[in-house]
């Protein structure tokens, strides 16, 4: 009986053992303040949310009472209801820039980028101004920030496309963590890491790392672009703000490079490789998971393909719908297919939809993309899409619209797993062909399933990684020996202007010193000669 009783006791003694020795050395109360962006941002947000709310974590999220997606009844965080850029902005928007951009792509290929940045830029200005006076709104309200302040919050966890959650992070002295791809004028690396522009494509330039002269042209005027964004149309939106609250000398850029840690959503099998920083730490895919199983009535769908299988189409989530002859040419194609087809849809039926293609309003992309059935995947290029196709194999037909998806669906292309076509000037044959090409020809589908195998061979996965560094942020108190010195130089020092100036100066005087005596030994031989003669 004893013998029996102390084979039972030893696994309970190991496991409260193992407890004792792996379990957190920090509070498990751990109060985070978040600061998300709305839309397909709030989705890479909310996935962290949760896995940190199932370890303890206590969260406070600043949100509009106008939001799209941010939900005011979530069991996960508290919130508190603040004006933000959402007040003064409608989903419908982006669906009149869209027109804009279509006619950007109607120009010239080197031209059409600069358009498009133009079209981003004056999105920027107007957006800047908004969050600059939500800011200030917050920060002037003495009861608002006290409230913040008596919360006595361990963390800022912020996604950094919108100031926000920067500008009150640095204010309460917060350590800070971006959940970050975007920010200010561009992808984030060329915010914190050393960018050369020969080989490191800029933002809205649509090129690759292997770009001819012409194309380092290009890349160096879309460069030069962002630097005129940064100092001339962004930070003066912040510039009453910053003198009236912080330090003299503050800007916008030093409050962001101050952030502890970036948890950036980037993986370099998709990414091309570039320089980076020692408080990067790389998520890329980190809102993927295992396919789960489907309604009963997209099983039967899907099952019902049979041998040929089912393509995917969705275009994200603020772009509701194509134009009206782009969605008639696809509806076309798609019943040319021997496949079945499942198309996320909103708007008036097209005219030429055939049997095989069922419209839905909403779909479970990951799911979907999980299962054996799908053989391609027809999507706007947006991050998450690209994650999740790259997650589970799936080879893409790119229809980019706005923003980074035309550089997104670049990258899948230049990787051999995907083909990008033009929404301005799609027709049904061009579109059928393309995706034909997708689903017949094994390339692709090979090179996105080797693109899927490197994804997943990885020591850590990437939730597992943003939440170790979270917590890392928060028992250190900041992770302030990760932070380049760098960023607090002056740009001359930074460059070694300085330094040459003065290498440049010494040989000036060696030089004129070499040229002084010279003369003086000339001078002397000339005096000599002549009293000779």
């Amino acid at each position: 009986m004893k013998q029996e009783i102390s084979s039972l006791s030893m696994p309970i003694f190991l496991t409260v053992l193992s407890l004792l020795l792996l379990g957190p050395t920090y509070s498990s109360s751990s109060r985070i303040l978040v600061v998300p962006v709305d839309g397909s941002h709030w989705l890479n947000m909310e996935v962290i949310l949760r896995e940190l709310h199932s370890r303890g974590h206590e969260m406070t999220v600043l949100r509009s009472a106008k939001s799209w997606y941010i939900p005011s009844n979530s069991s996960i965080y508290t919130y508190i209801d603040v004006k933000m850029l959402e007040d003064d902005t409608d989903k419908d928007y982006y669906n009149k820039m869209l027109q804009e951009v279509m006619e950007c792509r109607r120009s010239f290929s080197f031209t059409r980028t600069f358009c498009q940045q133009h079209l981003i830029t004056s999105l920027l200005a107007r957006g800047h101004e908004i969050l600059a006076r939500s800011a200030a709104q917050m920060l002037d309200d003495a009861v608002f920030m006290k409230k913040l302040q008596d919360a006595k919050f361990d963390l800022m966890l912020t996604d950094p496309a919108l100031t926000l959650g920067v500008l009150l992070g640095s204010y309460l002295k917060l350590p800070m963590v971006f959940n970050v791809r975007w920010i200010n004028t561009g992808e984030g690396h060329f915010t914190i890491a050393p960018s050369p522009v020969s080989y490191v494509p800029v933002s809205g330039s649509e090129l690759s790392d292997q770009m001819d002269f012409m194309e380092r042209i290009k890349n160096m005027l879309h460069y030069f672009h962002s630097v005129v964004e940064q100092h001339f149309i962004i930070n003066p939106a912040y510039s009453d703000l910053l003198r009236r609250h912080f330090p003299p000398g503050t800007d916008l850029l030093s409050l962001e490079h101050a952030a502890d840690i970036w948890l950036l959503r980037a993986d370099f099998i998709f990414e091309f490789p570039r320089p980076t920083m020692p408080n990067v730490v790389y998520i890329g895919g980190f809102q993927c998971k295992k396919a789960q199983p489907l309604t009963a009535e997209l099983e039967a769908f899907m099952q019902s393909s049979g041998e040929h299988g089912v393509v995917v189409m969705s275009l994200g989530t603020f772009v509701s719908a194509l134009p009206r002859e782009a969605t008639e040419a696809i509806a076309a194609a798609f019943a040319q297919l021997p496949q079945k087809v499942i198309w996320r849809f909103v708007g008036e039926k097209p005219s030429t939809l055939g049997n095989n293609t069922m419209l839905v309003k909403w779909l479970p992309q990951n799911d979907l993309l999980g299962h054996p059935k799908t053989r391609a995947f027809v999507a706007h290029g947006g991050t998450n899409s690209m994650y999740e196709a790259i997650y589970h194999g799936v080879p893409v037909l790119g229809l980019p619209l706005l923003f980074d998806q035309f550089d997104n669906a670049l990258r899948l292309k230049a990787r051999g797993a995907a083909r990008v076509v033009e929404a301005v000037s799609l027709t049904t044959e061009g579109f059928l062909e393309a995706l034909k090409d997708i689903l017949e020809t094994p390339s692709y589908h090979n090179n996105i399933q080797h693109l899927s195998k490197l994804h997943r061979d990885i020591q850590m996965s990437p939730m597992d990684t943003a939440i170790f560094w979270i917590e890392y942020v928060i028992r250190n108190k900041g992770a302030p020996h990760l932070q380049a010195a760098g960023f607090r130089l002056p740009w001359y020092s930074y460059f070694c202007l300085d330094v040459a100036a003065f290498i440049v100066a010494l040989i000036g005087i060696y030089v004129g010193v070499v040229i002084w005596v010279c003369r003086k030994l000339c001078c002397r031989r000339s005096k000599r000669k002549t009293k000779a003669d």
